[in-house]
């Protein structure tokens, strides 16, 4: 069987549910360089990438820094930066089983091997972003010379770069890069900003560049959300290549559902970024604050809420918990009657609460992901401080409302966690509510929540989770 490569395109003309690039995708100039070449990178911001350049949106392709001592890029040489996106879940309620031959990649390069390269790339006319995913810890600061070789930190290369840049177009406010990271970070552009002017300091760069810095290339906070579990099973992998007719080393999967809304309000910016507003997730928006809570209350929230929920009812993964009838009829309740009551208002909207729901629920049914809730259940009680507390005191204190599902959800984390004795449930419940040390507040204080959450948490000692979700829910 033949491998992915530009040579063999045609011949895959026809081929059910597979999505090939047009011609004109794989000649355009690159626009973009990136940091990074994980499955995130691949399957969020350079998908997006592709599909606006099918339609002649962006009309730009991604020159990638490999930073990394491990793996080769000998992969994407031999199939000419192209690689398969096989895009597995459920939208809008409905299967979702597609492959894209993604052409976003025009090469890529290695920051040990091709720093000259990549610093003459620096100098070129059609370069306008730079975008990046180097880990959560890739955006720190390290005392450096970016001069003396290859930088060792990304904000060190990207530093390096943008004084090429600087110096080729002799500080030229038009030739700045617009640089949208994509670390899952809070604020990671203005992180990331904070740390190229540290090093620049450091490198006792002049005013001149330091100005330039700071005024020609603007740096957007942004949020990325999209579960891309990567590598195929061999047997998968094995299975997708007879259906499609070749061999793809880089082939990855993803969900439907993706999110990169990048915060500017800069005219550059959205002129710039071409790509966005043209597949349904990716967006350049004035402020990014509506879609970190949407995600940390509808999404992570929920999991949390679900997590004790689900574990006590012998559930492993979490759609198996979207296939039985009880849990999922209580998760829906939960998202979109709950949570989008408290979440809902001034900068959140009934119907931008309810899509959004309705997409993690899409999400969560996934029938191709392996979620286990014994992962979500990691650092089970800072979760449930951070997502969940502060919905249950809002319903309680603001709505004017008892969330009876959410108590559901915090009265099975406190037993899955053993938090409850079993000989003297009463006592051990009233103890817990009322520590501030952990809740930063007394629980117990709360109009009706001991009581509610004492009824609950005896139901599941007694009669146990499903039979307690019957009764109260």
């Amino acid at each position: 069987m033949k491998h992915l490569k530009r040579s063999i395109l045609k011949e895959l003309e026809g081929i059910e549910n597979l999505h090939l690039p047009t011609a004109a995708q794989l000649a355009f100039p690159e626009k973009v360089l990136q940091f990074g070449t994980g499955v995130l990178l691949r399957g969020l911001p350079d998908q997006y990438i592709h599909e606006a350049n099918r339609t002649g949106k962006f009309s730009g392709r991604v020159v990638v820094v490999k930073s990394t001592q491990a793996g080769t890029t000998d992969a994407f040489s031999a199939q000419d930066g192209l690689y398969t996106v096989c895009v597995r879940g459920i939208a809008d309620g409905q299967l979702v089983n597609e492959a894209h031959v993604n052409a976003s990649i025009s090469r890529v390069l290695s920051a040990s091997e091709d720093w000259m390269e990549i610093l003459s790339l620096a100098t070129s006319d059609d370069l306008q972003v730079v975008t990046s995913n180097t880990t959560e810890v890739g955006i720190v600061f390290e005392e450096e010379n970016i001069f003396e070789g290859t930088p060792a930190s990304f904000p060190g290369k990207l530093l390096a770069v943008l004084h090429s840049r600087y110096v080729h177009f002799g500080g030229d406010l038009k030739k700045g890069l617009v640089i949208i990271p994509a670390e899952l970070i809070e604020e990671n552009g203005t992180k990331l900003k904070d740390v190229l002017n540290r090093l620049a300091q450091h490198n006792q760069l002049d005013t001149t560049f330091m100005q330039w810095l700071n005024h020609a290339n603007p740096i957007c906070n942004t949020l990325v959300d999209r579960i891309v579990p990567g590598k195929l099973s061999a047997d998968d992998q094995q299975k997708t290549s007879k259906a499609l007719g070749y061999v793809d080393d880089l082939m990855i999967m993803s969900e439907p559902f993706g999110l990169w809304a990048i915060e500017s309000e800069d005219q550059r910016v959205i002129d710039t970024l071409g790509f966005c507003n043209v597949a349904k997730g990716c967006m350049v928006v004035p402020s990014i604050e509506k879609f970190k809570e949407l995600k940390l209350r509808m999404l992570n929230a929920t999991h949390t809420f679900s997590c004790g929920i689900s574990l006590l009812a012998g559930m492993e993964l979490v759609k198996d918990s979207m296939a039985d009838d009880v849990l999922n009829a209580y998760i829906k309740r939960l998202t979109l009657g709950e949570i989008a009551a408290v979440i809902t208002g001034e900068k959140i909207s009934a119907e931008e609460a309810s899509a959004f729901g309705k997409a993690v629920l899409d999400r969560f049914s996934n029938p191709f992901l392996e979620h286990k809730w014994a992962s979500i259940s990691a650092q089970f009680t800072l979760k449930m401080k951070i997502r969940c507390l502060p919905l249950i005191i809002a319903s309680i204190e603001q709505k004017g409302q008892l969330p009876v599902n959410m108590l559901i959800g915090f009265s099975a984390y406190l037993v899955q966690m053993g938090m409850i004795s079993k000989t003297n449930p009463n006592a051990t419940l009233l103890q817990v509510l009322a520590d501030v040390d952990t809740w930063g507040r007394d629980l117990s204080m709360l109009p009706g929540a001991t009581a509610s959450v004492e009824g609950m948490v005896l139901s599941i000692l007694n009669d146990g989770m499903m039979a307690t979700i019957n009764k109260f829910s």
